[in-house]
């Protein structure tokens, strides 16, 4: 076959013309389906369609009745009638489908069959009907998988784009929820959506969403890890700053403080921008439990991220430099735990982080029904067996045991990763410079994250810079009849979120 033909321009009034560019295009590909239908005297037609995409139960019971029940007598005299006419009787009156529109070039066309529309080819007509039927098999809508929670609503996304849009559309049923879809991907041609609620969202973010999906130059879109490596303002850094969630009510919550979620067509994550620090330690179920144990909460993941971070390095520097800050009687007990250990405390801190860091990636890629014995091998067998052959101390063991667990309380996977990244180098310096390491490696993880935005909104926002009035949902959560205005760090074109009063006021 010549690769090089170009099935782009108008379609032709020759029905034969068009069937045969139309399997050329598909290279006689064995799924297309090609139905040939003749109506009233000598009307021909055509439906084609990929098999496996279309509902072919609707197909037959619905598309192919109504043609052969109500198109013999509508067309018993086709002749008096021009093809625009027979497309409008055939789309108005004759086909029971909602979703009927006119396509006119091949390229639409193409695009249209392989989303999994059905395609009616008349002779005589240079315009085709596009039949919107779905029917591939796709996973219900179930519990969300990456952020459970205990109390809050146990739905998430699937990897269906309208079924998505749609359970958004379930939480915010307002007329300015608005919904672009673009396609991205020369050859895979994405359904890519963008959501945002038009009378609260700042134009400029809309602006610049769009912008950066315009750049996108690829020839496939697989999931919508593809569209945030593409749109976030720098790799250079290991830190997210864009969210993700699979979960409605979390996207839905974002969207009403002004944030515009995307939307990609074969995955359940769906990327929220502008993104901020403070909000990858947030849970949805901070705000269905009550403020106090909200807030609560939050300051536990606080305090989880400074000891995942910090304390094999914290461990490490001490130990080697530091010891006089130690209790006498834990230094004795830690003498005697080290003294078999002929290893340094870093490579010793570094020999057991790796460990870990293969028993977890190890417990994603195993099969699920041997994932419990392998995870009980690692943690108990391996770690006892290393202690007694004096590879490692039992202090050490305690130490990367309660960093695996804290890294586990971050909500977020993005950020989790993060933070296991950083520990390596924090505890790296901790070896080689003891506490000022680690102080000079704080300063300069803060230098970095102040110097971050995301889609121009500065990423350590409320903090810094610091807006007062943004604390209340931040770094604690205030009961809900105080949280009356929207958060300002996005720059929202509607602040006030409740209270008919203070609303009318602004």
């Amino acid at each position: 076959m010549d690769n090089t033909i170009k099935f782009e321009g108008q379609l032709s009034a020759c029905l034969q013309e068009n069937e045969t560019l139309l399997q050329q295009a598909l290279g006689g590909s064995t799924d297309l389906v090609k139905k040939k239908l003749i109506l009233g005297t000598n009307l021909e037609m055509s439906l084609f369609f990929i098999d496996g995409l279309v509902d072919t139960g609707t197909l037959h019971n619905s598309i192919l009745y109504s043609l052969t029940e109500r198109g013999f007598s509508a067309f018993d005299e086709p002749e008096k009638m021009d093809p625009a006419q027979k497309l409008q009787i055939l789309k108005d009156c004759i086909l029971m489908a909602g979703d009927i529109t006119e396509i006119a070039d091949y390229d639409k066309l193409l695009h249209e069959l392989l989303s999994g529309c059905i395609i009616l080819l008349m002779e005589g007509a240079n315009t085709a009907l596009r039949i919107s039927l779905p029917g591939w098999e796709d996973r219900n809508v179930s519990e969300p998988s990456s952020q459970s929670v205990v109390r809050g609503p146990m739905e998430g996304f699937t990897e269906r784009l309208r079924t998505n849009t749609a359970l958004i559309r379930r939480k915010i049923k307002d007329r300015h929820l608005w919904l672009e879809t673009f396609q991205i991907g020369k050859v895979t041609q994405t359904d890519v959506a963008i959501m945002y609620l038009d009378n609260v969202v700042n134009a400029e973010i809309v602006a610049e969403v769009k912008r950066r999906l315009a750049k996108i130059d690829t020839d496939s879109i697989l999931e919508s890890g593809y569209i945030e490596e593409f749109i976030q303002d720098t790799a250079l850094t290991p830190f997210p700053t864009i969210y993700n969630s699979d979960r409605p009510d979390t996207i839905a919550a974002g969207i009403l403080e002004g944030k515009v979620a995307i939307l990609v067509d074969g995955t359940p994550f769906v990327l929220l921008v502008p993104s901020f620090f403070l909000n990858f330690f947030q849970s949805a179920e901070d705000y269905y439990q009550r403020a106090d144990i909200a807030t609560l909460l939050r300051f536990i993941r606080y305090l989880a991220l400074f000891i995942a971070m910090l304390a094999p390095a914290l461990y490490v520097a001490i130990t080697t430099y530091h010891q006089e800050m130690i209790p006498t009687t834990l230094v004795i007990s830690l003498a005697a735990q080290r003294e078999a250990v002929p290893f340094p405390a870093f490579v010793e801190a570094m020999l057991m982080e790796v460990i870990y860091e293969v028993l977890r990636e190890a417990g994603v890629r195993i099969p699920k029904n041997i994932g419990q014995a392998i995870s009980i091998v690692g943690t108990l067998v391996i770690g006892q067996a290393a202690v007694e052959a004096g590879f490692i101390s039992s202090a050490m063991v305690i130490i990367v045991s309660v960093t695996a667990i804290s890294s586990f309380v971050i909500p977020e996977t993005g950020m989790s990763i993060a933070v296991r990244i950083i520990r390596f180098g924090l505890m790296a310096l901790g070896a080689f410079m003891g506490l000022f390491g680690i102080l000079f490696g704080l300063f300069i993880i803060v230098l970095h994250l102040a110097g971050l935005r995301s889609f121009g909104m500065p990423y350590m926002s409320p903090i810094g810079p610091y807006i007062q009035s943004d604390l209340k949902d931040s770094v604690f959560r205030f009961p809900w009849p105080k949280l009356t205005t929207r958060p300002k760090q996005t720059e929202p074109d509607d602040v006030i979120r409740q209270g008919q009063t203070e609303r009318e006021e602004s």
